[in-house]
């Protein structure tokens, strides 16, 4: 199995960009920076965050030898790293807090063996507790401003204040630790809360600014603060974020780099002012205001999505003993070296898998499927080839597997992964499939055995297939299906919506109305009542196994044909659904006016209808009928007999 946390590990060439980064803050020669790194859920956002990270925590070799110093010459800059994940924080504490105190905390951890620079440390400790107590507001506000201590929070703030002073040089104990309500307070904290000039959190900010930039100078470092998760809060905490963010930008020796998914972060944003008609524009130039470098994850094509599969399934055989670690180890290097010289035509072929793999035909055989489901990945809008999917993906299939040997079962893994693929992409052709599944017929499918042939040889697919790519390329993703008993494959797909498959499922009630659906010719009694004597799951089976069935003989253009979903759905509205998802599978060019009349009474057939409407290959005589229907269809009321 795959864990789902970042790595510095590369499969994705994401090492490319993570240089480029890591050049760019060190040009920066302390000088402000902020990077945002953008990309959707699951792009590898902070895999590469963690890659920059680990680039600048590696001291970078110098080409020349050392000089001696020169006045004026800039001094060495050492880069220290922290990381803040804001989610972590979330419903705890606020997360501007946190940030400022995980800073502190830093620096006073970086300033121990210096007495000087401890004291100054402490001070900056000081002002972030300040600040961290003012965000409270009332009592706590009115406190630190007018340095009077005010109700419950303005005697917490004295005790904290006397806190400080237990900090000081001399080793004193905190005096005036217990002060009464409307008593100023009188702190040793060089002018803070000092009640003859009440603080001002603006000259307060800026004081701690100016502190924390110098005992940066001073400590020799430049502090990079990498803030990761943003797109996995609440809007309420992303805007908290960025606003301690903003305390501490612009400040020289510090760096920002920021990972986020720029959409969420312009809804969090308009969130956060709704109702004050914020425009989309508006919302843009708040992140833009705080990013100077815009950086998006790179994204991932096919080539990529090969090479990461593939690195992935090498990485499990190396783990199991199944693949030379110092065959793997080539690999991590061969494949980003080959991504990175696509450009030259250098892609992923099965002739360099093949090579990494040797004469193994099992590894061959993965390095085919990796190739093969690569492409189909990219292709489906429901994995897009993200990382992160195709890393679950792969988990559910070798789970699968798992699962196999302690119920007898022997299924290799492309068979596997090809139906996973088909239940992830078309989920009403996986359980059109499965609807075809029985001890009948041994569990195999006869009309998906003629669909890989056609798809093989480029003719028109039969129903319940189409001519959609995905489907075409699906058929030929090795191995064929169509000849395996899929029972045992099925048996193992339980976690997901195709679980219920063949005739195997039904009750003799449900077989005798499944007879009864494949000749019903209109509505009447006797097929009523033979629904009522099932319930909704076995009326389902029934439906689903009926319209199969008669699939070979179905025009399209006849209204009888449809009495098998009507009346079912009559008698149970939830099965709809289905209902609408079988008709959906319908060859467009061969639909005939015919077919329609019947529909226009169904609910559930008008967002098929609507989009056959829009279908080029659907005919104008029954876009005419659809129209017809669709106007004349009764709305709810009128069903109902209101």
């Amino acid at each position: 199995m795959w864990h789902d946390n970042e790595t510095t590990v590369d499969y994705l060439n994401f090492g490319v960009v993570a240089d480029a980064c890591a050049s760019l803050l060190r040009q920066s020669r302390g000088e402000p920076i902020s990077i945002g790194v953008s990309g959707g859920w699951g792009a590898g956002k902070s895999s590469l965050v963690k890659m920059i990270a680990a680039r600048l925590e590696t001291p970078v070799a110098s080409a020349a030898p050392s000089l001696p110093a020169t006045a004026g010459a800039q001094p060495e800059h050492r880069y220290v790293v922290i990381t803040f994940n804001p989610w972590l924080y979330q419903d705890f504490e606020s997360a501007r807090s946190a940030l400022l105190q995980i800073v502190g905390d830093e620096v006073l951890k970086l300033a121990k063996g210096d007495e000087t620079l401890l004291k100054k440390a402490l001070d900056l400790l000081k002002r972030i507790n300040l600040l961290r107590l003012a965000q409270f507001g009332g009592e706590a506000a009115i406190t630190i401003t007018t340095g009077v201590p005010v109700g419950a929070i303005g005697k917490a703030i004295g005790k904290v204040s006397g806190l400080w002073n237990a900090f000081s040089s001399d080793g004193d104990a905190a005096e005036g630790g217990d002060k009464k309500e409307g008593e100023p307070l009188d702190l040793k904290a060089d002018g803070l809360l000092n009640p003859a000039k009440p603080l001002s959190l603006p000259n307060e900010i800026h004081a701690f600014r100016s502190a924390l930039e110098k005992l940066l100078e001073e400590l020799g470092i430049t502090l990079v603060v990498f803030v990761d998760d943003l797109d996995r809060c609440l809007p309420e905490t992303a805007i908290s974020t960025l606003e301690s963010i903003r305390l501490l930008l612009f400040l020289k020796r510090t760096a920002f780099v920021i990972a986020a998914d720029n959409e969420f972060i312009h809804g969090a944003v308009k969130k956060h002012f709704e109702g004050t008609g914020i425009t989309s524009d508006i919302a843009t130039n708040y992140f833009d205001k705080l990013i100077q470098v815009p950086l998006h994850v790179p994204r991932i094509g096919v080539n990529e999505a090969k090479a990461y599969l593939v690195l992935l399934l090498l990485e499990r055989e190396a783990r199991n003993g199944m693949f030379p670690p110092e065959k793997f180890d080539q690999a991590k290097v061969d494949i980003p070296r080959r991504l990175a010289r696509s450009w030259l035509g250098e892609t992923i072929t099965s002739a360099f898998l093949h090579d990494l793999v040797g004469t193994d035909t099992r590894l061959q055989q993965l390095m085919d499927l990796a190739e093969g489901l690569a492409t189909l990945m990219f292709k489906s809008s429901n994995i897009s080839a993200n990382p992160r999917l195709m890393k679950r993906f792969l988990n559910t299939v070798f789970l699968r597997e798992s699962l196999a040997a302690p119920q007898g079962i022997t299924l290799d893994i492309p068979s596997l992964a090809k139906w996973h693929l088909l239940e992830r992409y078309n989920e009403d052709l996986a359980k059109a499939l499965s609807g075809m599944v029985s001890s009948d017929n041994d569990g195999e499918i006869r009309e998906l055995l003629d669909a890989e042939t056609i798809a093989a040889q480029g003719g028109d697919l039969p129903t319940p297939f189409s001519n959609d790519s995905f489907v075409i390329e699906w058929l030929q993703l090795a191995p064929p299906l169509g000849a395996q008993d899929l029972r045992p494959l099925l048996h193992l797909s339980r976690d997901t919506a195709t679980r219920d498959f063949g005739d195997d499922n039904m009750t003799p009630a449900s077989r005798e109305l499944r007879d009864v659906l494949k000749v019903a010719t209109s509505s009447n009694d006797q097929l009523t009542q033979a629904i009522k004597l099932v319930d909704a799951n076995q009326a389902q089976l029934a439906m689903e196994k009926a319209w199969q069935g008669t699939a070979s003989s179905r025009t399209w253009k006849s209204k009888d044909e449809l009495i098998m979903l009507i009346e079912p759905c009559r008698v149970y509205p939830a099965l709809g659904k289905r209902a609408a998802a079988l008709i959906r599978l319908a060859p467009a060019k061969m639909l005939g006016p015919g077919f329609i009349p019947l529909l226009g009474a169904e609910q559930w057939s008008h967002e098929t209808l609507t989009m056959w409407l829009d279908d080029p290959l659907v005919g104008k005589p029954t876009k005419n009928a659809i129209t017809a229907a669709l106007k004349s269809a009764p709305r709810p009321a009128q069903r109902n007999g209101i």
